[in-house]
């Protein structure tokens, strides 16, 4: 009889698809849809556990603070992007507001983007503390309490 390994979920498809980080297969968050309704409860509802691994998401009190230096480097990572591309695109003179149209396109960027970048703050704030575990069936999942 010979036993079927199932194939490891990719990393980098798991964080995008907001998966939980030690068996890559359970939903991170209850609602797939960040922008279903633009409420907080709506972006941050998780569930306690993962489903499939029972991996608990909120390790201790006041775990999810520190995603906000995550995502204050997402939001960073994202703004020179989007600089480096004007630049490209439009360039920046001293005589005109090109600078100023940038600013403004790129603040409504990071407003409508701001759901989708708190969740994959605190997707890719859990892996810093939770690996992935391919024999996650046979052992006991990570907590801190």
């Amino acid at each position: 009889m010979t036993e079927t390994k199932t194939p490891t979920p990719n990393a980098l498809w798991s964080i995008f698809t907001n998966k939980c980080p030690r068996c890559r297969r359970g939903k991170m968050f209850l609602n797939k849809n960040a922008y279903s309704k633009l409420t907080l409860k709506n972006i941050f509802d998780m569930p306690e556990k993962c489903e499939v691994c029972n991996q608990k998401y909120d390790m201790e009190t006041g775990f999810w603070v520190g995603t906000s230096y995550v995502s204050y480097a997402l939001t960073v990572a994202l703004s020179v992007s989007t600089f480096v591309a004007w630049f490209v695109l439009f360039g920046f003179g001293l005589n005109d507001n090109r600078i100023y149209w940038w600013l403004g396109l790129n603040a409504l960027f990071l407003v409508l983007a701001q759901p989708w970048i708190m969740r994959l703050s605190r997707v890719l704030y859990i892996r810093f503390f939770v690996s992935y575990d391919s024999n996650y069936k046979n052992t006991e999942p990570k907590v801190f309490e």
